[in-house]
């Protein structure tokens, strides 16, 4: 019976164990659990959303509070258009995550950044330059594309000097948008070098509507690897979603796949970004603890677990200090919504907002908790303490797991 590591992921000159670490956001990616599967011989990702946030909290920046005071003055203003971030500063944070990363990675696997096109900040085209061309000159070794089509993308940093040696990939969840990201990229002469296929039982933003049970991501594949053939391209896929064992995994790579992308697992891993006492909710879940909703303001559906403490908080917004999705004309629909419940209930102090979320504000307070549909299995992958909470596990023993396990089996801490 054959093993994930009877499989290699080839991109370029690298052959890599063909196990990806997705780029879970707000630094639930770590720099430290990129670093582990890079250790060990896959690819990891850190993610840039709200990466100056996480400037903050690593290394000692200040800029949002720099931010928040100079745009205090609009707090109470519903119109955000005024609200931008200094492309200097997004431009400074991104160097500082990616080169500190970058300095401390060990091991043959890569590091990859998880950039999200949705990920607006009042400025969509100019922020997205920054970002992708930073983390260039810092050195990263791959950039995902993620949360949205991409189409101008390979536009934005096609005269880069390292725009043919980065490892360039995209998530798709169907082939009508792989197909679309060829065609407006073919210019450029430059293909992917891999596409990760993400199904219906991905974590957090779902690339499809709330019909989205009614896909299956083997068939999503199948149809992309087939429209491949035809067209005689020769693109690594990397399947995504759902994969909890190794033994899924070894049957979308004896299908053709060329890694798979896995994350789930690893939001309980000692190295995520997660704090421990919300570790310990995704342990604990159930499968009827878990929702697809609509409450992201980016008009994406979203899994998380029912119990996180962002659903109906009604949160003053918090551009002034965040405004990550703002759209180009400084719009998010959070603000549309969080007013009309200050306007139904004139004099509240506080007021409940249901069909929205200030999704900056609470995933930066880890307390919008995305996850993927599997999560509820968590439990089944470790240890139970004697005060009924849960073994955290290390990201090498569930890379592992996942590296050597035969029979659908999950190995359990020691």
């Amino acid at each position: 019976m054959k093993r994930v590591d009877d499989f290699r992921l080839k991109l370029g000159k690298h052959e890599l164990v063909p196990i990806m670490i997705g780029g879970m956001g707000v630094d639930i990616s770590t720099t430290e659990l990129a670093l582990e599967a890079a250790r060990l011989g896959g690819v990891g990702h850190i993610s840039d959303a709200m990466v100056p946030t996480i400037s903050d909290r690593r290394y000692d920046t200040k800029f949002i509070k720099n931010k928040l005071k100079q745009y205090k003055f609009n707090v109470d203003n519903s119109d955000k258009s005024v609200v931008q971030f200094d492309l200097g500063m997004v431009e400074e944070a991104t160097r500082l995550h990616v080169s500190r990363t970058m300095e401390a990675k060990r091991g043959p696997g890569l590091v990859f950044v998880n950039c999200m096109e949705k990920l607006t900040m009042n400025a969509p085209k100019e922020t997205l330059r920054v970002r992708l061309r930073t983390a260039m000159d810092a050195g990263i070794e791959g950039i995902t594309l993620a949360a949205g089509l991409h189409l101008g993308s390979f536009g934005l940093i096609e005269d880069h000097p390292r725009f043919r040696d980065v490892k360039l990939g995209i998530i798709v969840s169907s082939l009508r948008a792989l197909q679309l990201f060829i065609k407006k990229t073919a210019r450029t002469n430059r293909l992917p070098d891999y596409v990760v296929i993400e199904g219906p039982l991905a974590g957090g933003h779902l690339g499809f509507g709330m019909d989205w049970a009614q896909y299956d991501l083997a068939t999503i594949v199948a149809e992309i690897q087939t429209w491949l053939w035809a067209e005689k391209l020769n693109i690594p896929l990397i399947p995504a979603g759902g994969i909890f064992t190794g033994s899924d995994a070894v049957a979308f790579l004896e299908n053709g796949g060329a890694a798979v992308q896995v994350a789930t697992r690893f939001t309980v891993a000692k190295e995520c970004g997660l704090p421990p006492e919300v570790q310990q909710e995704y342990f604990k879940a159930s499968e009827e603890s878990i929702e697809v909703n609509q409450i992201s303001p980016t008009g994406y559906p979203m899994r998380m677990l029912k119990g996180s403490p962002a659903i109906g908080n009604g949160i003053h917004p918090n551009c002034e200090a965040f405004g990550y999705i703002l759209d180009s004309k400084g719009h998010c629909s959070y603000i549309d919504a969080y007013n009309r419940e200050v306007a139904a209930h004139p004099g509240a102090k506080k007021v409940k907002v249901w069909d929205k979320t200030c999704l900056c504000t609470h995933m930066r307070n880890f307390d919008l908790w995305t996850c993927g549909h599997y999560t509820y299995r968590l439990k089944d992958t470790t240890r139970k303490n004697e005060d009924g909470s849960y073994q955290s596990l290390s990201a090498e023993h569930i890379f592992r797991d996942y590296q050597f396990s035969t029979d659908n089996r999950i190995a359990l801490p020691d």
